[in-house]
């Protein structure tokens, strides 16, 4: 059915929400962003989520808010007999179920989802759950810290000495769900062509490892002992962190010998400069002391601004670290749509909007979070005829990828980008890698002296294979008008665009959306730079770390007395590519429909805001943020304890007054159990020194592995806080295949990560390696430009095309030739 871009790309869907978690509820939140009827089922007590802190001075919960405006709610009494009639009714009249009844039923009535998927063929289902619904954790009580800690997310985070640092809640949920929307989003894509349904089940655990996946493959391929490093240092480069200046915090990153070269220049540091033994950030890392204690006072002679303004100059990567009361007096934020109104009973203020900015059919901007029970009308006239047709039609698509009939071509390097097309190639889309033999991607290494090119070392790096497996490459000298030409020729028969170049390098190259648009005009394009294509600070250069840096997350992190503290050594990349992914599909949905592509505008670094949305939301309504350490503003006790050995431990959390008992049982202290005046969490808060130290009296003396079975067999939330390398020997990703092996060239046999979502007890598999530089030239060229060998022969021999990297002597004589 045809819809009109006024609408909303999603308007012609009803989705509907059951059970509670922040997962589906963030999920279901996107569909309502571009337009979806989203029906919430709550319990007449409504959704426990109402309940989580921070709160507004109304006693509303902004993270509730942040999760569920412009949704309507609907309340259904497990008690009363029509209960399931009822639900059932809803959910067969819908076209997306989004189902969080395994992480928390909130009371909500049992269906027969396979009598429904039998009378609804067409119908979509998601299904999330903590870890699975098979495999050693699959029954484990868990929190969003407890799970971040076995994904490898904290303990690379915080001082030597320990204990590791993590932040607040939020993470888990704002990653699962896009995820989730993922798996959806692209099942809606196939419909449009198939009138298939699809069911998936989501693994909250294994969506967390996402940003691990780097540090895993990066450290086990090079052997290398992974430490926590300190606070705002991370490994395996240096420095990537957080500095104070005259007025404010400066994040910093010098990834490239370039960039290291201008930010000793821009500090008059010229000793370091031209030292032979700092030129790569890896190995400064072994002179962190010594290089700290001759920047960090450089610093302090300006403002955060100053540095921001002069690295910008010198193409550095350093960014201001905003306040939350910063980015709440952003004009550019407010109209970009990342900061956006919000009403919450009588209360309001401002939340995170969508950060999937598409052009034409863009999300809505702000909203009300509705009461329990309270309808809000978004009208379609089309919604109901859409239903009706899918409730009539259609069959399981069973063994076909969802995206089988896209192509993409993927202008992307690094992280973000790349995994964005990675997840697009996981789930059956045609992706071709566009690279060139002077400029590779960069994750294939920064080094062009000979003995890396001779020895093809940028064809065994890790994190390469990674992110690019399942793609086609090609290398297209862009700079000349053969390349430009074949590549215009490829874009013309493609479904999608995907660049996380600098805003410019497209347009400059006359690969512009107004040029490609009139080339195909169904064509999806979507930028991906760091603030956005209309920035002020546009032309900013940033890797992931700079994107934390600047999202107002580390000011909410760490000790209340500490500085901002970063999570992750580069947490905006991953994050920005499952933004991406979610944008394309969105758009794609749309362009199947109507015929109509678009650009997409996507700011990596607000892609990063919604972590810190419950924060904004409270402090636009008056209320300071509060930094809790590892502590928790409801969970009482929540922190990291020692365990026995060395640098061993585990996060541990009592989420209501049954499992604080149980906890205190365990503990060897009946006493606290018994004790009426420790069943409230705000009572024990006052003793919770007493109490913290009680727990690591009983962790201490205990492996963390067995510590946390002890704890899970008296349905305790507890996760061994992991090395992300640890992964790899995870008994449970192991029992659920989660890891993969794959053959490549130059490399061998190795690991390759699973997708978190599946259609069957087993993940999608990986087809095919990632592309060695240039190894489908051949094949995509002859099969779908339909050039010949002399041509194909011709275009190598001119340099447009190859399969080897330009070393920095070459690539300077290529230069001069031309």
């Amino acid at each position: 059915m045809k819809k009109e871009s006024s609408m909303g790309a999603l308007s012609h869907l009803r989705v509907v929400e059951i059970g509670s978690s922040p997962a589906t509820s963030y999920c279901a939140r996107l569909f309502a962003d571009f337009g979806a009827d989203v029906q919430k089922v709550e319990p007449p007590a409504g959704d426990p989520l109402r309940h989580s802190a921070p709160l507004t001075p109304g006693a509303q919960s902004a993270w509730f808010a942040f999760l569920n405006f412009n949704k309507s709610s609907i309340i259904i009494d497990p008690s009363n007999p029509d209960a399931i009639m009822r639900l059932t009714t809803l959910i067969e009249n819908c076209d997306v179920l989004v189902d969080g009844r395994d992480v928390d039923t909130a009371d909500c009535a049992s269906i027969d989802v396979a009598a429904i998927r039998k009378r609804r063929p067409k119908w979509i289902h998601l299904e999330a759950s903590w870890f699975g619904r098979e495999g050693p954790y699959s029954g484990f009580a868990a929190t969003d810290s407890t799970v971040r800690a076995l994904a490898g997310l904290i303990k690379l985070v915080g001082p030597v000495e320990g204990p590791p640092s993590h932040a607040p809640d939020f993470q888990t949920g704002i990653l699962a769900g896009l995820w989730g929307f993922i798996a959806v989003a692209c099942s809606a894509v196939t419909q449009v062509q198939t009138s298939a349904g699809r069911s998936w089940s989501l693994s909250i655990f294994e969506a967390n490892l996402a940003p691990s996946e780097l540090l895993m493959f990066e450290a086990a391929a090079h052997g290398e002992e992974m430490r926590r490093l300190g606070i705002n240092r991370f490994w395996p480069g240096f420095p990537v962190g957080i500095y104070e200046t005259k007025e404010g915090w400066l994040g910093v990153t010098t990834a490239t010998p370039a960039q290291w070269r201008a930010f000793c220049d821009m500090l008059g540091l010229v000793d370091l400069r031209d030292d032979p033994a700092l030129v790569l950030a890896e190995d400064r890392m072994h002179h962190m002391e010594r290089i700290e204690r001759e920047f960090m006072p450089r610093l302090k002679a300006r403002t955060a601004q100053e540095w921001f303004a002069e690295g910008l100059k010198r193409k550095i990567p350093i960014v201001p670290v905003p306040t939350i009361s910063d980015l709440l007096h952003s004009r550019e934020k407010k109209a970009r749509g990342a900061i956006v109104p919000v009403v919450i009973g009588e209360e309001e203020g401002v939340t995170t909007g969508s950060m999937q900015r598409l052009t034409l059919t863009p999300p809505r901007r702000g909203g009300r979070v509705p009461a329990p029970g309270e309808q809000q009308s978004f009208a379609n006239p089309l919604r109901q005829l859409v239903s009706t047709e899918s409730a009539s039609s259609g069959c399981a698509d069973a063994g076909r990828p969802p995206l089988q009939a896209v192509r993409v071509i993927d202008f992307s390097m690094g992280w973000a980008g790349p995994l964005c097309t990675r997840v697009l190639a996981d789930l059956g889309a045609d992706v071709i890698k566009i690279e060139a033999i002077q400029y590779p991607d960069w994750w294939r290494g920064v080094d062009r002296r000979c003995d890396y090119v001779d020895g093809q070392m940028y064809e065994k790096t890790a994190r390469f294979c990674i992110m690019n497996r399942n793609k086609r490459g090609i290398t297209l000298d862009l700079t000349r008008p053969q390349g430009l030409d074949l590549a215009k020729r490829l874009i013309a028969g493609a479904d999608i665009v995907v660049s996380n170049y600098s805003v410019d390098v497209l347009p400059k190259l006359g690969l512009g959306y107004d040029v490609l648009r009139a080339l195909n005009p169904q064509l999806v394009m979507m930028s991906m730079s760091a603030f956005g294509a209309d920035s002020v600070h546009r032309h900013c250069r940033a890797y992931g770390s700079t994107l934390e840096q600047g999202s107002g997350l580390p000011g909410m992190v760490g000790e209340p007395d500490g500085p901002p503290t970063m999570s992750h050594t580069a947490f905006g990349d991953p994050v920005g590519g499952l933004n991406g992914c979610a944008a394309v599909l969105v758009a794609l949905i749309h362009a199947k429909n109507t015929g109509q592509g678009q650009f997409i505008d996507l700011a990596q670094i607000e892609c990063m805001m919604p972590f810190a949305a419950p924060w904004i939301t409270v402090q636009s309504m008056g209320v300071s943020p509060t930094r809790y350490g590892n502590r928790h503003p409801q969970f009482v006790p929540h922190g990291c304890f020692r365990c026995a050995g060395e640098d061993n431990w585990i996060v541990v959390a009592a989420t209501d007054e049954q499992m604080w008992r149980r906890l205190a049982l365990l503990i060897g202290r009946p006493d606290w159990a018994m004790d009426a005046s420790l069943k409230c969490a705000e009572t024990r808060r006052k003793v919770e020194n007493v109490i913290e130290r009680g727990i690591e009296n009983w962790t201490v003396t205990r492996n963390a592995d067995e510590a946390m079975l002890d704890l899970q067999a008296s349905n305790v939330a507890a996760g061994v806080v992991r090395l992300p390398i640890d992964l790899l020997n995870d008994r449970h990703l192991r029992s659920r295949a989660f890891l993969q092996e794959v053959e490549r060239a130059f490399i061998g046999l190795h690991q390759q990560p699973s997708m978190p979502i599946r259609e069957s007890v087993r993940p999608y598999g990986i087809r095919t390696s990632a592309p060695t530089l240039g190894q489908h030239n051949r094949d995509i060229l002859s099969e779908l430009l339909g050039l010949s060998d002399d041509e194909i022969a011709q275009l190598l021999g001119d340099g447009i095309i190859g399969t080897a990297m330009l070393s920095e002597r070459e690539l300077a004589k290529a230069k001069r030739l031309s």
